[in-house]
């Protein structure tokens, strides 16, 4: 009897403890996203330090999206020192070189169409280009940042640097008569070589780059704000960006008329939010725009970044470039497609696990601190949530 008893209390002993170990992992599990999202916002908070001596300055809006899931959104800091409008979700930024993903999803798609192949060459499209290399160089190589045309344009004419739209940004090709290495042989971050595919959009489609990219690809996917940066023109909730002086004790506006080249579109023109840049993302998942299988090859290593020996621009280990995405492969972590925005103050990332059905934004109206560690950080907390496992 005192066995029978003995065994029963054991036996209750243990299913009480099996009953607690399985409450604490479904408390773990259901408290997952908490930890993360508490880990994200002390690793921002610092970053930011958005109050100093009671005075608010730029940050940032972050989002991160898994699934149909939002499991991180907040945003730091103010939009506009002048007004001391706060940033949201809502705010605009100019994402920067984030906006050459959206030139080449229309180049894509004029493709898919059959209205233009990635296999044409320049002179089909600029026969006012004289230098014979033109004949080498293919719309893919454009795409690519593998045409191995350097970026000569006019730097010492200042009204130029900050004025010029992306027609005038091609002229100097009229007259170029050397490449910096073979198309296809290497890796050169270029902008000019995006301007080309404006004029290619416009003279394909029949429309202004503007309307094509409204109608065609900002619409469909549901960003009905997004727009294009020019002289004059509104834009909705619109950020500044922003640079320290004097050792970090003050702030500076540095945008447009204080920064170069924000006055072409093609390479980094675009405003929008991370709330606006999330219906991209559901676009990109649900090929709204273009079949997956050419999206696939869009986000497949298609020139070398790591080791390029003329552009030090994301040239880290296993980094690729694709058409109009940046693409790592790093060891033990799932492919990330990913790209990222450098211009006047403005600091931008845009990362995708596309296995994971994850999207990490985080737009920054200042530069003064390192992106690529955040970026690191964040990977880390996500991993050992389980989430990129």
């Amino acid at each position: 009897m005192k066995k029978f008893f003995y065994n029963c209390t054991m036996a209750l002993t243990c299913l009480s403890a099996l009953t607690l170990t399985l409450m604490q992992s479904c408390n773990e599990k259901k408290n997952a996203t908490d930890v993360v999202a508490e880990r994200l916002d002390s690793l921002f908070t610092a970053r930011y330090s958005i109050i100093e001596n009671g005075e608010n300055i730029p940050g940032g809006s972050v989002y991160i999206l898994k699934g149909d899931t939002v499991i991180f959104e907040k945003s730091y800091g103010v939009a506009d020192l002048n007004t001391g409008a706060a940033i949201d979700g809502n705010t605009f930024f100019n994402i920067a070189s984030v906006s050459k993903q959206f030139t080449a999803m229309a180049i894509l798609q004029l493709h898919e169409e059959g209205k233009l192949s990635l296999e044409d060459d320049m002179s089909k499209y600029f026969p006012e280009f004289k230098a014979d290399f033109f004949k080498r160089i293919k719309i893919k190589h454009l795409l690519s940042h593998s045409s191995g045309l350097p970026d000569l344009r006019p730097r010492e004419d200042r009204n130029f640097v900050l004025t010029a739209t992306d027609k005038e940004s091609i002229e100097f090709f009229k007259e170029l008569d050397h490449l910096n290495f073979e198309p296809g042989t290497n890796y050169e971050y270029q902008n000019p070589t995006f301007q080309l595919c404006f004029a290619i959009i416009e003279k394909v489609s029949g429309q202004t780059f503007e309307q094509y990219m409204k109608e065609h690809i900002f619409t469909p996917a549901g960003m009905d704000e997004t727009v294009y940066f020019e002289a004059g023109r509104e834009i909705p909730r619109m950020a500044h960006g922003y640079i320290t002086e004097d050792n970090g004790a003050t702030w500076k506006e540095y945008d447009y008329g204080e920064e170069s080249f924000f006055a072409t579109k093609a390479d980094g023109g675009i405003y929008t939010s991370t709330h606006e840049f999330a219906k991209w993302e559901k676009a990109l998942r649900d090929n709204v725009l273009i079949s997956d299988s050419l999206k696939q090859i869009a986000h497949s290593p298609i020139t070398t970044v790591s080791n390029s020996t003329y552009s030090s621009y994301q040239n880290r280990p296993y980094t690729s470039y694709g058409y109009g995405w940046f693409i790592e492969q790093k060891p033990g972590m799932p492919k990330k497609v990913y790209h990222t925005g450098d211009n006047g103050g403005f600091q931008i990332y845009a990362g995708r696990f596309p296995e994971k059905n994850i999207l990490v934004l985080v737009f920054e109206n200042r530069n003064d601190q390192s992106r690529w560690s955040m970026v690191e950080k964040i990977d880390s907390i996500l991993k050992e949530a389980g989430m990129l496992g």
